[in-house]
């Protein structure tokens, strides 16, 4: 497996999630166990992704801006994250910071998939392919246990 795969696996757990999440209602068990689910595969995802992709492509050095600007997009998501954290789930306005939550993110995936993937092909040989996917799953099955 390479690690666009790796990474890829993970962004549809995050859609599925984020979509089953919106069909939701109310402060259920339900809409508590999938949020944690949620917010568990979000920050493992960042954090595996910046330290074993994102690292990567920095020390390449051909194209910096890119890791940078997800790097940006993770701390905003965060943020969100923080918001959902303090509000009710039965209010309206979680859901409303749910929506912008699912919107955020959708985005971010878009962005890696039809973007970074692409510059990171061309800069990345087989073995670092391969390798980063290794350690990147590693990395989140690490960060989803202590979530």
């Amino acid at each position: 497996m390479k690690i666009f795969e790796a990474i890829r696996q993970d962004h549809e757990k995050q859609r599925l999630l984020l979509k089953i999440l919106a069909e939701t209602s109310g402060d259920t068990a339900a809409r508590r166990e999938y949020y944690q689910d949620l917010k568990a595969q979000i920050k493992g995802h960042a954090v595996a992704e910046e330290r074993h992709f994102y690292a990567k492509l920095i020390d390449k050095e051909a194209a910096p801006d890119l890791p940078r600007h997800a790097i940006a997009e993770h701390h905003e998501i965060d943020e969100i994250l923080e918001k959902l954290d303090e509000t009710e789930m039965s209010s309206p306005v979680w859901l409303r910071y749910l929506k912008n939550l699912q919107e955020k993110v959708e985005h971010h995936l878009a962005e890696e998939e039809q973007e970074f993937f692409q510059v990171a092909g061309r800069l990345l040989n087989e073995f670092e392919k391969e390798s980063l996917a290794d350690e990147y799953r590693e990395e989140m099955a690490q960060e989803l246990v202590a979530n």
